[in-house]
């Protein structure tokens, strides 16, 4: 699946439910489904700074895409944190630093958040993008 079929799963998953308490049950499901992040991880090097939860995000390169493991302390937060890794986890460092994150417009998430929660969201995709970057130039220091 693209990143942009899975977004647009996402769109058709929030859009069956009209009411925002809905919204946030099923965010929470999602945060709920995350798998655990092994307490190894949960390290200050993998906090993510502009915040207000702790949210310890772990990448891994593997086989050439980047894998994501993530855990927060905060429902909501770790249910935003699970659909960002649900689109961009096994992914290349390209297809992550190129993706136009649309879902998060059309689902209403930006609308529908404080404003801590969207600077958090922000800083959530920055790290990510971020960590793709990193093993994009590690892998290019590699190949030459």
């Amino acid at each position: 699946m693209t990143i942009n079929e899975v977004q647009d799963e996402i769109i058709e998953e929030f859009s069956m439910f009209d009411d925002w308490m809905d919204k946030y049950a099923l965010l929470i499901e999602l945060g709920n489904s995350l798998e655990k992040l092994d307490e190894k991880y949960k390290m200050e090097t993998n906090l993510i700074e502009g915040c207000q939860s702790r949210v310890w995000l772990q990448a891994d390169y593997v086989d050439g895409k980047v894998v994501f493991k993530a855990e927060s302390d905060a429902v909501i937060v770790k249910g935003i944190i699970a659909l960002l890794i649900k689109v961009l986890s096994d992914r290349t460092p390209d297809e992550i630093i190129g993706a136009d994150l649309y879902f998060v417009d059309k689902i209403g998430l930006n609308e529908h958040l404080s404003p801590t929660r969207s600077n958090g969201l922000v800083s959530m995709i920055k790290q990510i993008r971020f960590y793709a970057m990193a093993f994009k130039a590690k892998e290019q220091r590699g190949n030459n």
